[in-house]
């Protein structure tokens, strides 16, 4: 109990800072913790901390199934549908390319791959839940934590002058900030900068963004499960319960007989979840573990960001 109480008075102040100067909570949530990792060493605090970062983790990102319906999906189309499952196809893939290019392993790559395709620091959180546990991964999913959501605040500022400059309609401009942005709140930030029409298609395309999540997951399991067959190290379950438990909140949530308030009541638990997690996380980390990793992972995650508009752009262009 220590420990869990610890990282949510972390994540309660990580969310009043964010309300008020306007950055990510995701990333104030990381460097509070990482001032108080004190805490994660041997003390009344460390179960806890080690529970939340392992357990409330999972519970957030099954929570994630509260934010989609199929009549979200639906309604704009096979175009932009068939758009986001080939982006966040290619992203990926080149990401886990460029990864064993530069020398890392292409988990990393799927890693990093994931969060910028798919919805950011939500989506680096589930797929590290869903990777077998190594020495580097909790510093691997902060390093690209604290990465993508300093090029989401950054694409939110950018983005809107580029949608100006290439004179995008406002459906089309939804439909590049909700395809490209990394994290939900910069999207919606970004497009409705613009118009509503803008801002409602962004978070429409966002949240089929964010439907890839499921099919992602089970991937990185099922290449987690051969890697571990092929080491002779244990191989996580096909299914993780917290990826059953958000397919089907997500199912749920599409029958439509779910009220708003209960909708909104799921997003918010997710939320906090998230965040109370990552305030975990960045308590287990020290400082000088992220000061290990050099600029190559830097220069990935650039890459991969520059590469996801250009497609979004070619596709709007050309269609």
């Amino acid at each position: 109990m220590p420990g869990i109480i610890a990282s949510a008075v972390v994540a309660a102040a990580a969310s009043f800072l964010s309300e008020h100067y306007g950055a990510p909570v995701m990333l104030f949530a990381l460097l509070l913790g990482m001032a108080m990792n004190f805490l994660a060493v041997d003390g009344p605090c460390k179960a806890g901390i080690e529970f939340t970062a392992r357990s409330v983790l999972r519970i957030g990102v099954a929570l994630l199934g509260m934010r989609i319906t199929f009549d979200q999906v639906a309604s704009l189309g096979w175009g932009p549908v068939l758009m986001v499952i080939g982006i966040v196809t290619a992203t990926i893939s080149i990401s886990v390319v460029l990864a064993r290019a530069f020398g890392f392993q292409s988990l990393f790559g799927l890693l990093t791959g994931g969060a910028t395709a798919i919805c950011g620091a939500s989506a680096a959180m589930a797929l590290s839940a869903a990777m077998p546990a190594h020495p580097a991964k909790e510093r691997a999913t902060l390093f690209t934590v604290v990465g993508v959501s300093a090029l989401s605040t950054l694409a939110m500022i950018a983005y809107p002058m580029i949608v100006q400059w290439f004179g995008l309609s406002d459906v089309d401009a939804g439909v590049f900030l909700g395809g490209t942005i990394h994290d939900v709140a910069q999207v919606v930030g970004a497009g409705y900068s613009i118009s509503p029409e803008a801002g409602d298609t962004a978070t429409i395309v966002k949240l089929m963004r964010i439907a890839m999540l499921l099919p992602v997951i089970v991937c990185a399991v099922m290449i987690a499960r051969a890697r571990g067959s092929e080491d002779g190290g244990e191989r996580p379950p096909l299914l993780p319960v917290f990826v059953v438990a958000f397919v089907v909140l997500a199912a749920v949530n599409s029958t439509g007989w779910v009220p708003g308030s209960i909708q909104q009541l799921g997003s918010d638990l997710s939320r906090w979840c998230l965040v109370i997690a990552i305030s975990a996380l960045g308590m287990k980390t020290q400082l000088r573990e992220l000061a290990k990793v050099g600029f190559k992972p830097i220069l990935l995650m650039v890459i991969e960001t520059v590469v996801l508009a250009a497609m979004v752009l070619a596709i709007l262009h050309f269609s």
